[in-house]
């Protein structure tokens, strides 16, 4: 890693893991394949950043390690990049061990639970899959009725004033790495 650790994907330990490797990888990792309009990919930092706020709007009282949750629910990705789902399902099982493995490294080095529980999840899951359909109709391309169906419909009203801006991986990465910041200053 650029932080001079050495991380054994195999086998990753808390002590290997940084918030900086894991906010540069992220902010160089485009979402989408690097299918979007605009200047800059979307990268996953950025789509980290959008999780957390849209997780916050669906849970106002959400307790600030579940928000630290949503900020780093595609960490993994820092190092083993972004896959779309058919191609996860393709590679198999594999795949989501090594992501676990990972995902629970990462969230002991932060104070998390090497799990986290499956009711949090499932709100991450869903602040995701609305990013995912703003994605989709922002900057990648789809009709509403497409996201609809591929996502899921948004109430409008959670998303009002929500606008997608590609920006410098470099702006992205100093972002994550604030956000990240605040929330461990609130633990």
């Amino acid at each position: 890693m650029l932080s001079g650790r050495r991380l054994d994907l195999l086998d990753p330990t808390p002590v290997d893991v940084e918030i900086e490797d894991i906010a540069h990888g992220l902010a160089f990792v485009a979402r989408w394949n690097g299918q979007t309009a605009g200047d800059h990919a979307y990268s996953v930092a950025e789509h980290s950043l959008l999780v957390t706020d849209l997780f916050c709007r669906l849970q106002p009282k959400a307790p600030v390690k579940w928000q630290l949750a949503a900020l780093l629910h595609d960490a993994p990705e820092y190092v083993i990049g972004d896959m779309i789902s058919p191609v996860k399902n393709a590679v198999g099982p594999g795949y989501d061990a090594l992501d676990e493995r990972l995902a629970a490294a990462i969230h002991i080095r932060f104070g998390l639970p090497a799990k986290i529980p499956v009711a949090v999840k499932k709100q991450i899951k869903k602040a995701d899959k609305i990013s995912a359909w703003m994605e989709a109709t922002q900057i990648a391309g789809f009709t509403v009725p497409e996201a609809d169906k591929f996502f899921g419909k948004v109430d409008p009203e959670l998303i009002a004033e929500m606008k997608i801006t590609l920006r410098p991986a470099p702006v992205v990465r100093a972002d994550f790495t604030k956000k990240h910041a605040a929330l461990m200053e609130q633990l």
